[in-house]
């Protein structure tokens, strides 16, 4: 049962007397209400497009073909969430890489395709990431935004789809199986973190950890993600250009972000913010409020993405500067505190 941080007693310090069981809370919920529930999810939704895919392939109806992208992007938002703690599993084994790696190339993909090789999950283990994971099926899929109809679908792009679906959720359960109790059991890293986990020596470890992984995807959207085909102006360098949904992606990525400092996934839980509110009430207040100006900020990106690095400059560069604002209040007074105050 997770004990809620105010009910706890405070110390003339300003500090909780019962410090010790709110920072093992944050770590137990973290790992139970948000990585695995979210990793499930992922799984869950990886069958369905494998189901809707399959059924694709025997149907090849626009209702069918509708249903499937659907399903892509279902599975897609949670993933891209998901991105809002890239440790431990997601990091090791290069989930990350073999899932969703980017910029693809149509080109290359199209000359697969050409080919005579047959298109099993065999063939597909062993190809270049960039052939492998969300972005050919989008391709397929989508074709530019939304213009590809079931009718034009080849056999040899079902197939490679089809392939690509089973290969994905072998990998969404394998990231699923590695936080579960039963199997993996990463969490137990995390909850044990300095009373037993081989991984995490200290809880301060652990925490570390937690704010090291939305620094980094914070850093990620603004500077790689978001920056790069700007700088360039090249929309072959865009995260999801074929289904347009790459500002998805990046506000997917803050709100996976926020979700772990709130500690709320589908349910309420204790988080980050439980324990900085103790020690900087101030602190949390301002967190909470950059996260939300960044997120809100998407919005004002109306345009596809790959539009967007020419006419919406400006909008950009606002998203980026909120980000970049985050990023340095994470950076100098978020870790700063973790270190501080984390005592274990």
């Amino acid at each position: 049962m997770l004990v809620a941080v105010s009910s706890c007693k405070k110390t003339d310090s300003g500090s909780p007397a019962d410090l010790p069981t709110i920072e093992k809370n944050v770590l137990s919920n973290f790992t139970d209400n948000i990585a695995r529930a979210e990793y499930n999810d992922l799984a869950t939704k990886s069958d369905y497009l494998y189901s809707d895919l399959i059924t694709l392939q025997s149907i090849p109806t626009d209702a069918n073909l509708t249903r499937s992208r659907v399903a892509w992007q279902d599975l897609r938002n949670v993933w891209e969430r998901s991105e809002g703690f890239l440790f431990g599993p997601i990091k090791d084994a290069n989930y990350d890489g073999i899932l969703d790696a980017w910029p693809t190339d149509p080109a290359q993909m199209d000359s697969l395709l050409n080919t005579n090789v047959q298109l099993s999950l065999q063939t597909i283990q062993g190809l270049p990431y960039t052939l492998r994971g969300f972005h050919p099926i989008e391709y397929i899929l989508f074709g530019a935004h939304g213009d590809r109809k079931a009718a034009a679908l080849s056999q040899r792009q079902m197939d490679y789809m089809v392939s690509l679906a089973e290969d994905l959720k072998n990998n969404c359960h394998a990231l699923a199986d590695a936080w579960d109790p039963n199997k993996g059991n990463y969490g137990s890293q995390l909850i044990l973190a300095g009373s037993g986990s081989t991984k995490y020596l200290t809880r301060k470890a652990a925490y570390l950890a937690m704010v090291d992984g939305l620094r980094t995807i914070c850093s990620e959207v603004a500077d790689i993600k978001m920056q790069l085909p700007l700088q360039s102006e090249d929309a072959t360098k865009v995260e999801s250009p074929y289904s347009g949904g790459s500002v998805a992606d990046f506000q997917n990525n803050i709100l996976g972000l926020q979700s772990v400092y709130l500690g709320h996934y589908n349910q309420d839980g204790t988080g980050l913010k439980d324990l900085v509110s103790n020690f900087n009430a101030t602190l949390d207040t301002k967190l909470q409020s950059q996260m939300t100006a960044a997120i809100q900020s998407f919005a004002l990106i109306t345009h596809y993405y790959e539009q967007a690095i020419f006419d919406q400059q400006t909008q950009i560069h606002q998203t980026q500067a909120l980000l970049g604002t985050l990023k340095t209040s994470l950076d100098s007074d978020l870790r700063p505190l973790i270190i501080n105050n984390i005592k274990d």
